[in-house]
């Protein structure tokens, strides 16, 4: 006996108090219905109903189970909504991870953009340097991640790349700073502000390259101990960075670079076969996010190469 569509059959009755308006709201044959109540009552060992000529009454026995039965039914109702809730990401917890620095405005977009997508969900999200986001992700402890390119790690699925070009943060009072797109060659001889290596070596890797390809030298490539300390480099005139655009310390100005030969490559990743539909939300709302809020470009973009400042400096 399929209990709850008994369930079911048995309130429609209570409520009309008549078998024939219950069967044409259950849209079924009344002698139908009225079998289906016999087997419910056989079942149960009880009589639900006093007939009659004019229509039904619940007895007592009927009254205390159909309160039991609205139960049952409700609980059946909120089992399957959270259910469809599961299967369309809209609930559950999902475990993801961004880089440190995607900039407050971008990150606030991407938190209650996902909150408006996924109201019932929960969103474990962690800041964590970009080597280790991928090595969370390879380990599968979070489900899906912002990653920077290259990212060296297989079994990873990856959403569509946007693109951050780099220029060049200076001292305001340097004598570079009245240049309105230096070339990366002219950089030569300089003493650079990176990142720490550790936080994204394939990243770092890269950059040193593109430095070479393009003709730039620099004196040294600083790793500085934290924020304070690179931005102090720079406003000294010991030092330039290379960063994205974004609000300059005081004290100082970033210009693009000419032919922008630096960019920093960024998308969403997740583990390989395990993109269900809340990594999905996610991974469409990180991407609107950073395209809208960020200052990240699609590599197609028919605009401007530098947009209004929209990211904060790394240091």
């Amino acid at each position: 006996m399929d209990l709850l569509r008994h369930l079911r059959y048995f309130r429609a009755v209570a409520e009309e108090r008549h078998f024939g308006r219950a069967a044409e709201r259950l849209r079924i044959a009344q002698p139908s219905l009225s079998q289906r109540i016999r087997q419910l009552e056989g079942e149960l060992g009880v009589t639900l109903f006093d007939r009659g000529p004019r229509g039904v009454a619940l007895t007592p026995a009927g009254q205390l189970l159909l309160a039991e039965a609205q139960q049952v039914l409700e609980g059946t109702g909120r089992l399957l909504a959270t259910a469809a809730d599961l299967r369309t990401g809209r609930a559950g917890t999902l475990r993801a991870a961004v880089p440190p620095d995607l900039g407050p405005t971008a990150l606030a977009a991407l938190l209650t953009g996902f909150a408006a997508a996924s109201p019932g969900s929960h969103l474990d999200l962690r800041e964590l340097p970009v080597a280790e986001v991928v090595r969370e992700l390879a380990r599968q402890t979070v489900d899906v991640a912002v990653v920077r390119h290259p990212c060296p790690a297989a079994g990873l699925e990856f959403g569509p790349l946007l693109h951050q070009p780099l220029g060049v943060l200076l001292a305001a009072d340097g004598p570079e700073a009245d240049r309105a797109e230096p070339a990366l060659a002219e950089l030569t001889g300089r003493r650079l502000v990176l990142f720490p290596r550790a936080t994204a070596p394939a990243l770092y890797d890269e950059m040193l390259t593109t430095l070479a390809r393009h003709g730039c030298t620099p004196e040294a490539v600083l790793d500085p101990p934290g924020p304070d300390v690179a931005a102090a480099l720079v406003l000294t005139g010991s030092a330039v960075a290379l960063a994205p655009r974004g609000s300059p310390p005081p004290g100082t100005v970033w210009r693009p670079l000419a032919g922008a030969p630096l960019t920093w490559r960024t998308s969403t990743a997740w583990p390989t076969g395990r993109g269900g539909p809340a990594v999905r939300l996610f991974a469409e709302t990180a991407h609107r996010a950073l395209a809208e809020h960020g200052g990240l470009l699609p590599p197609t973009a028919e605009r401007p190469l530098f947009p209004r400042p929209a990211t904060e400096f790394p240091f």
